[in-house]
């Protein structure tokens, strides 16, 4: 790591947090910075071959910093991780550059073998907290995953995902809308994807219900033209009934 892409760290954090006052206090007060600067040296030491070092420093990251990067994942420019609590990115991830990740969120993998099996990141892509992507899938360029989403699936570029499992909701972000979005969400108006579903149910019932009744009353107008009556043959079952009861009594009554 170069005095370059140091000074492009914290001038990407200060762009991306208005909390971020100066340089000094991103350096003093970002947990996310010193996180990253420790996974420089450790990813240095595991691509030399000394593996244990590069956990060894890894591990002295996650108890300083409360985020985990393992030596050997593959990290862009510009990383921003915002808070940072929580987080953790496997062995094998793949970070492009200008990435933002919130607390929480894990980049995991799930399968046992030893090859590629965590997530590819491309650049400029926004992880919001508590997020999980999960599998060797890609997320595309400038995608966004809303907060507690599970993402199991390709996601392509520029799209917003959100629900358990994660669902794109937009496609990619409207013409003079930022570039950047706090915690991968920007808009309140953001369709609902559960809600939306509910609404296309209720739809269907109610276009169900419609023909339903657009039916008895064609049973109906047939029922009246061939000269019966809809209630007629309730009518004669319950005076069969009547008849019944009575032929019991008559026949009680005379023993």
């Amino acid at each position: 790591m170069d005095f370059k892409s140091f000074q492009e760290d914290i001038a990407s954090i200060r762009s991306r947090d208005p909390a971020a006052h100066s340089w000094l206090e991103v350096i003093l007060c970002y947990p996310g910075l010193h996180a990253l600067l420790i996974y420089r040296l450790a990813h240095w030491c595991w691509g030399k071959g000394l593996r244990l070092l590069g956990r060894v420093l890894s591990h002295i990251g996650k108890v300083f910093t409360g985020i985990e990067i393992h030596p050997g994942a593959t990290v862009g420019r510009r990383l921003f991780i915002d808070h940072g609590t929580g987080v953790v990115i496997g062995e094998t991830a793949i970070i492009g550059d200008d990435v933002t990740l919130y607390h929480g969120v894990t980049l995991g993998g799930t399968s046992l073998h030893k090859g590629k099996r965590h997530p590819t990141l491309e650049d400029g892509v926004i992880v919001g907290s508590g997020a999980q992507v999960l599998g060797p899938i890609t997320v595309g360029k400038g995608a966004r995953i809303g907060a507690n989403a599970v993402v199991l699936t390709e996601v392509p570029a520029g799209a917003t995902m959100v629900g358990i499992p994660a669902r794109m909701v937009l496609r990619k972000a409207k013409e003079g809308e930022p570039t950047f979005c706090a915690y991968g969400l920007e808009d309140e108006n953001l369709p609902d994807p559960v809600a939306r579903a509910v609404d296309s149910l209720r739809a269907q019932v109610g276009a169900l219900l419609e023909r339903v009744g657009d039916l008895e009353a064609e049973l109906e107008a047939t029922k009246s033209k061939n000269g019966t009556s809809r209630r007629k043959p309730r009518v004669i079952a319950a005076h069969h009934g009547e008849d019944e009861e009575e032929g019991s009594l008559s026949a009680s009554s005379q023993q």
